[in-house]
């Protein structure tokens, strides 16, 4: 069966403060209706000072879906590390283990985009040095015990709930990403598809005496959303797709490499293209994917929109893919 994904990244471009939190509300309830009927992931992610409102804090939303779920894991993917006080950081991620028995899952990247550094008068080119210290710093707080933290005395309480410590993972496309995985002994996300990368991260964990596995996305990791007409979505709401698309391309240099980028122009190309699929229940499973990440409020779908791919997937696809043969 297929690991079963609702991203959710809050944009809406030209929102109000009411529909923004119209917005924040229905996503947090379309988690709690994925827990139910046993989705087992929600995702989301960070960036800032985004015109069209992108989640700019998703631990913050990470505990409103914790609290508001039983079973369903929460990962950001990625939280840009060197932007967070490391001790803070630490123990926002143990309160919240805590509080949802482990289930919060957080990928660490040091991210794409000059803007936001510049937001938090953070120095770019520092961004490999603090994400270091940043992981390491993670590491040493989680055990409890006292440590030294620029030198001074430190330590962060309380413990978290998971052993050894909560599940983090490096995030990244570079070879020094997968470097600074293998050196700590940390699992490696790679950001799209990436067989070298993962061999080389092998490589160094043989080199470094470490342990770590990677969780790399598949060839094909296309975002999904659900339509009994895709002709008819694709004409109403394809630009809402496109924004995220054209938004997300915008900021990725060449050397940046992503599962979900897009290099569409018009509603048309995207549509062509395949990342983003508007698909019927029927074509979603004759797609034979490793992975559904459904993404139902895209760009600023609109919300009633949303809840209807997202049902459709839960009550027309799901059950017939717990009936396939293992």
């Amino acid at each position: 069966m297929p690991v079963t994904v609702v991203r959710l990244n809050l944009v809406e471009p030209g929102a109000t403060p009411a529909s923004l939190s119209a917005r924040y509300r229905a996503a947090v309830e379309m988690a709690a209706y994925a827990d139910e009927r046993g989705i087992s992931t929600v995702q989301t992610e960070e960036h800032h000072g985004v015109a069209d409102n992108w989640l700019p804090s998703p631990f913050t939303f990470a505990g409103a879906v914790l609290g508001a779920t039983k079973n369903i894991a929460v990962t950001v993917s990625a939280v840009i590390g060197p932007l967070h006080d490391p001790l803070r950081l630490a123990e926002d991620i143990a309160v919240l283990d805590l509080l949802s028995g482990g289930r919060l899952v957080t990928v660490a990247g040091i991210g794409y985009r000059p803007e936001e550094y510049a937001l938090f008068g953070v120095d770019w080119h520092r961004r490999g040095r603090l994400q270091d210290e940043l992981l390491e710093t993670l590491l040493k707080a989680w055990t409890g015990e006292e440590f030294t933290y620029r030198g001074r005395t430190a330590r962060v309480t309380p413990r978290p709930y998971s052993d050894p410590h909560p599940l983090l993972l490096v995030g990244g496309s570079s070879k020094a990403a997968a470097r600074r995985a293998a050196r700590l002994g940390l699992p490696f996300f790679p950001s799209a598809h990436l067989p070298d990368l993962e061999a080389y991260y092998k490589e160094r964990l043989t080199e470094y005496g470490t342990e770590g596995w990677t969780m790399m996305p598949a060839a094909e990791t296309p975002l999904l959303h659900l339509s009994e007409d895709p002709d008819r979505s694709w004409e109403r709401y394809g630009e809402h797709l496109l924004h995220e698309a054209r938004t997300y391309a915008s900021w990725q240099s060449g050397d940046i490499r992503s599962a979900v980028r897009s290099a569409a122009r018009t509603v048309d190309e995207l549509r062509a293209e395949g990342v983003y699929r508007i698909l019927t229940p029927d074509d979603c499973l004759g797609q034979g994917l490793d992975h559904h990440v459904l993404h139902p409020l895209a760009g600023g779908m609109p919300v009633d929109e949303g809840w209807r791919g997202l049902k459709l997937y839960c009550e027309a696809v799901l059950p017939r893919l717990r009936d396939l043969p293992a």
